[in-house]
């Protein structure tokens, strides 16, 4: 016997583009918007992945999302948009999921004082119950708080290995549910920022992404000569990023570790020049570029 056939990737693909263009990143929204949403019925042809089909699809093909990725920058080029040499790169924040499991130094030493403060306080209060007459009531309060002090001890414990592991990185952080994401400062009197820090580079005429990771110590040479041009930089590199930002609602990644954070903002910049383009181009003759 056989099984269902499995799902044509482009098939996938739609959908997540979709997905990126309109605020709906996560597999199971996804699930429910092509089983609801009629113009998602209408691009997928009324095919309903279930949300684990589309997760794996995300986390296992993320080679092939980033070469489609690159593959429509050179439909650009091909197409003449990206005819100018001219590009300014710079660099963005995206928070990961769950800041508070990143481990730094100053975590460290907040939670170790917390935890000593709760020793000494326990420690008091058998202290003071000892000096009382003996009862039941007294009994079960004493063994409650020496319960405690030994959960404190592990947590202790558990603390010094972690404190261990973040002495031992390179940059003296380590994050629990990302490993490859780092805290970073902000601009602002906030308090910082943990994910990565995503670096693109735009075209200065129609401000579409290009990939260039390899450009940036060209580019930043012509910035140290020409500090002019440190404008330009910022007015082009801030349409694409405020666009994935604030329109898109991308100011996380969903994903964990470098490789498939890269997958996931290869979705995002491909749902952006495919709309930029489209704009510019009229959806006819992108369509009819994409055919040849």
């Amino acid at each position: 016997m056989t099984g269902r056939p499995s799902y044509h990737p482009s098939v996938l693909l739609k959908l997540y583009i979709f997905g990126y263009l309109n605020r709906v990143q996560s597999s199971r929204r996804l699930e429910r918007e092509a089983g609801g949403n009629v113009e998602v019925m209408w691009l997928l042809g009324r095919l309903v992945p279930d949300h684990k089909t589309v997760a794996d699809f995300r986390k296992d093909n993320g080679r092939a999302i980033r070469k489609v990725c690159a593959r429509f920058v050179e439909l650009c080029r091909e197409t003449g948009l990206l005819t100018i040499a001219s590009v300014a790169i710079d660099g963005s924040k995206f928070k990961e999921n769950n800041r508070d499991r990143t481990v730094t130094r100053a975590k460290v030493e907040r939670r170790r004082a917390q935890l000593e403060e709760s020793v000494a306080r326990y420690l008091s209060l058998l202290d003071t119950a000892d000096r009382h007459p003996p009862s039941e009531a007294l009994a079960a309060k004493t063994t409650r708080l020496k319960e405690k002090l030994v959960k404190l001890g592990e947590e202790m414990r558990r603390l010094k290995g972690l404190e261990a592991r973040m002495l031992a990185a390179p940059d003296q952080q380590v994050s629990l549910t990302d490993p490859d994401s780092r805290s970073m400062a902000t601009s602002g009197r906030g308090p910082g920022v943990v994910g990565y820090n995503v670096q693109v580079a735009v075209d200065t005429e129609h401000h579409l992404i290009v990939t260039r990771e390899h450009a940036v110590e060209a580019v930043q040479k012509r910035l140290d000569q020409n500090p002019q041009a440190m404008r330009l930089r910022r007015e082009t590199v801030e349409h694409p990023f405020g666009t994935i930002k604030a329109r898109k609602g991308a100011t996380h990644f969903l994903m964990k570790t470098l490789p498939r954070v890269a997958s996931e903002m290869a979705l995002r910049v491909l749902a952006y020049n495919r709309t930029r383009v489209m704009n510019i181009m009229g959806p006819g003759r992108l369509i009819a570029a994409m055919q040849t």
